[in-house]
């Protein structure tokens, strides 16, 4: 039924992906399966069989969930180190483009997604999974873990005889346009979609979710410096510069929408770096857990590993801390973070003895985190700066005059000239704060 035809490497933001079209004598449309690690004699094997999408894959419409869906699964095969997506030419749930878009319009007049296909004449679901099957059989996948929420696709891939050992949730965001097609998919076709799961979210989340998009168009650009993650220094201040009224102590500077807004950003980051003094101050868990969409994995520098076992971040998180440290850090504690669950990196020290940041980098390009956030504190965000280590800076600026610690101290940049600027330069209001992003440019003002 396929033949698999030609095969080519494409690498994409989340990973460096195996691309394998196959030819096919039953519908002659062009499936590809895209491909991370190797899968063939795998059992459990990570698998999205996703139906095209080409208003949301491609135009980014934010009608439905589909090409959240698909970054997701991208995503996860990354960071799990293989996996397979399955790409099927099935337009709007096997309707086409053409019947899609009529779908749509009847949606606009008030019907919901699948009486809008029904008064068409044509199925609420019309897709068909044996080819993909097919597909995941010639690769060699002994058995999956389906990346869905729709049972009927768990159904549909066993009868076609290959195992399905778990099903791994696609949560992607609710937001305003698609909250009625989310919840027809739930009460009409019984998918697995939790439609008040949207209920940390802070504000007008469509337009968070809108400014999110935003951004990472803006960021999703190639790593200036080879050989290290691509890094966006993202923290909160005052109108006067303020992150904190003095060092180690908790202060919250953004408004609920803009802490929404950053846990978004979250979702779209490997990995989320702050230093000791944040953790011992604030007792972070650096999570997402305002909004929909996987956790980074948290990173503490702690050159002296003065980090508590009482730490949210070793309480049940959704993805244990790796903790950077320098060689001189006690043997001793060390044990007992490695026992509490925590990762412990030796990297270099610096002239200060304090951990080597372009060490650090390396060593996470190194373990496939290619996207790095770094939250701060001020120490930590000084040091990248100081050390040109930033790609991308995300900056909320609060309303407020509080007269406390900065969080960019002396740069010791090498000549009073050269100082960094941020190019292509865009804002929004989020909530009563001022979203303001862009590149950073280190050559000369």
């Amino acid at each position: 039924m396929i033949q698999r035809e030609v095969e080519a490497n494409i690498p994409t933001d989340e990973g460096n992906f195996r691309l394998v079209y196959y030819s096919n004598d039953v519908d002659g449309k062009e499936h590809i399966a895209l491909t991370l690690g190797e899968v063939k004699g795998k059992e459990n094997v990570p698998v999205r069989i996703h139906s095209e999408c080409f208003t949301g894959d491609t135009l980014g419409s934010r009608r439905c969930d589909c090409r959240e869906q698909l970054r997701l699964a991208k995503k996860f095969i990354a960071e799990r180190g293989e996996g397979v997506i399955i790409y099927l030419r099935q337009e709007g749930r096997g309707i086409g483009l053409l019947n899609k878009l009529k779908a749509y319009n009847l949606q606009d007049q008030g019907l919901d997604t699948v009486d809008a296909n029904l008064e068409l004449g044509r199925g609420s679901d019309e897709r068909e999974y044996s080819l993909a099957t097919e597909m995941l059989k010639e690769l060699g996948v002994e058995s999956v873990q389906l990346m869905t929420n729709n049972p009927d696709k768990i159904s549909a891939v066993e009868q076609s005889g290959l195992e399905v050992t778990g099903r791994i949730p696609m949560e992607a965001p609710i937001t305003n346009l698609n909250r009625k097609y989310l919840s027809a998919k739930q009460q009409r076709m019984n998918h697995l979609i939790n439609i008040s799961g949207d209920s940390n979210y802070a504000g007008d989340t469509e337009h968070i979710y809108s400014v999110l998009h935003m951004i990472q168009r803006a960021i999703n650009l190639p790593a200036s410096v080879p050989g290290r993650p691509e890094v966006t220094l993202t923290y909160a201040q005052s109108m006067d510069g303020s992150i904190a009224f003095e060092a180690d102590k908790q202060l919250t500077i953004s408004c609920p929408e803009a802490m929404t807004l950053t846990h978004g950003l979250r979702t779209i980051h490997d990995a989320i770096i702050v230093g000791i003094g944040t953790v011992l101050s604030d007792n972070p868990e650096l999570t997402a857990r305002h909004f929909s969409g996987p956790s980074p994995q948290p990173i503490v520098i702690d050159s002296q590993l003065r980090m508590p076992l009482e730490a949210k971040l070793l309480s049940n998180p959704p993805v244990l801390p790796i903790v950077a440290t320098t060689e001189d850090a006690p043997d001793e504690k060390r044990k007992t973070l490695e026992d509490a669950g925590a990762r412990i990196l030796t990297l270099p020290a610096n002239q200060r003895n304090r951990v080597d940041l372009s060490a650090l980098l390396e060593a996470l390009d190194e373990i496939n985190l290619h996207r790095v956030m770094v939250e701060g504190g001020a120490r930590i965000i000084t040091s990248f700066l100081t050390e040109q280590l930033v790609d991308n800076m995300i900056l909320t600026i609060a309303p407020h005059l509080l007269g406390g610690l900065r969080g960019v101290r002396n740069l010791n940049l090498p000549t009073p000239v050269e100082r960094p600027h941020l190019e292509n330069l865009q804002h929004r209001q989020v909530g009563k704060d001022l979203i303001v992003w862009g590149k950073v440019n280190w050559g000369a003002v």
